[in-house]
């Protein structure tokens, strides 16, 4: 294929499926300014390899597989950031944060016991704009590798095991980022919406 096919062709692309790549990364992420940078990093690398492509997929599916290497790969270095390990984080936050719910015997603070009807007054909370609002400003505030897990564990839906291996870590360690962010996300969500 020549020069100005390729172009051709890309432009095409461009135009047919930016803004569904976009709602996708956007969704996998909920950074829009991500997303976009991630939409870009897609169309580049399919100019980069477009000598790759051989047409036995759609393009759509093709762009896909490009997008969702990239995020992927987000995650990944986000998890691995140097400047703080998720040992750091764990000692920054943890401790406080385990200490402000639990007495020094183990045992729930009265003032922190969770309400029995919370999940039943609450079902459809989700689907409240206002709480959405509420719930992803509280995810924000997370450390990243705290976020990145979540988001793999409940936004993706990902086995524990799936990502201990996407983000090389082991199960003891996923599981305990694990219960620390949901412990500071209910903190923020106490403090910003049900209180």
């Amino acid at each position: 294929m020549d020069l100005q096919n390729k172009a051709a062709t890309i432009q095409c692309w461009v135009a047919q499926y930016t803004d569904t790549l976009f709602q996708w990364a956007w969704h996998k992420t909920s950074d829009k300014v991500l997303a976009e940078d991630l939409v870009q990093d897609t169309f580049l690398s399919a100019v980069e390899s477009f000598h790759t492509f051989q047409g036995k997929s759609q393009p759509k599916t093709w762009l896909f597989s490009i997008l969702n290497f990239k995020i992927a790969n987000h995650f990944r270095k986000c998890f691995k950031m140097p400047e703080v390990s998720w040992q750091d984080e764990l000692l920054q936050h943890g401790d406080d944060l385990i200490e402000s719910f639990f007495d020094e015997n183990g045992h729930w603070r009265m003032n922190k016991i969770p309400k029995d009807n919370w999940q039943d007054a609450d079902l459809h909370l989700l689907d409240n704009p206002e709480f959405a609002t509420v719930l992803n400003n509280c995810m924000d505030k997370l450390p990243k590798h705290w976020f990145s897990a979540l988001h793999l564990k409940y936004l993706e839906a990902k086995s524990g095991e799936e990502i201990c291996q996407e983000l090389q870590i082991s199960t003891t360690n996923f599981w305990q980022i694990i219960h620390r962010a949901k412990l500071q996300l209910r903190k923020c969500l106490d403090v910003h919406w049900f209180k």
